[in-house]
């Protein structure tokens, strides 16, 4: 089975690293025209010079955004109509994974962590969902993790976003069927990652990253961390017209790791 993407403009914010670059890579390799979308414009540019080794001959286009600026999306989705064509694909895959106890959280940080997660998606979602209907073909995949379904003590407030995000996927996979635009969520696990790898550096250990990992997936059903190509591949499944009856559903990418499904 194949999942192409051939003629497809796709946007995957957070596109610069980690998942969101693996996805975009998988996504350029499938033929679509792939626009990554981060805050940081260099690392944005080594992230397309990578997707470009990787795909050769491939459209690639770097745009910076704060997911978390209206004005900002709104530029953004119009320079890439302009440079790639209307989008048919959104990946809506920006934020950081925060967990803190719940009276810690300040009214900043809880409206921080929605502008980022959530409201980055709905305003995205806004401009390029009607062009989606009237051309009775879209995807919208929303980057999730399992705490949106399990969440954990001191899972705040990443686990509350996560599931408002959950919730508007079903939302929007109910008005999007009848027009043939799909909607699923993909919840992570515990896959290797930017943020993981961030994390190994600061933390002050004297193990290497593949250390890191190894103890990391000593806890998990599977034995081991995902990598971030399993992930993207089940994004191109959900992406393309293989996964073309799928739709409104929120999808456990964690080896077994989440007590729900």
């Amino acid at each position: 089975m194949e999942c192409r993407m051939d003629g497809r403009t796709a946007i995957v914010t957070g596109g610069s690293l980690g998942l969101g670059k693996a996805m975009a890579t998988e996504f350029a390799k499938s033929g679509a025209k792939v626009a990554i979308v981060a805050r940081r414009a260099e690392v944005l540019e080594e992230a397309k010079a990578e997707i470009l080794a990787a795909a050769s001959g491939a459209q690639i286009g770097a745009y910076a955004c704060d997911m978390r600026d209206p004005a900002a999306i709104a530029a953004m989705h119009q320079s890439v109509v302009k440079d790639l064509g209307p989008v048919d694909i959104v990946v809506n895959n920006a934020g950081t994974s925060r967990a803190m106890n719940f009276m810690d959280i300040t009214d900043e940080l809880w409206n921080e962590d929605l502008e980022l997660k959530l409201m980055g998606a709905v305003r995205l979602i806004r401009l390029t969902f009607p062009g989606m209907k009237e051309r009775r073909w879209g995807r919208i995949i929303n980057v999730l993790n399992v705490g949106a379904k399990a969440p954990s003590a001191g899972g705040a407030p990443t686990a509350v976003s996560r599931a408002a995000g959950m919730a508007l996927t079903k939302v929007l996979a109910g008005e999007g069927a009848p027009h043939n635009v799909l909607v699923n969520a993909m919840l992570v696990g515990l896959i290797e990652s930017d943020q993981h790898y961030q994390r190994h550096l600061t933390s002050g250990s004297n193990e290497t990253i593949e250390e890191y990992y190894t103890k990391l997936g000593e806890r998990l059903p599977m034995g081991r961390v995902g990598k971030a190509e399993e992930f993207a591949n089940m994004a191109c499944f959900l992406a393309s017209d293989a996964g073309s009856y799928v739709t409104g559903t929120a999808i456990n990418v964690d080896g077994n790791r989440s007590p729900v499904v």
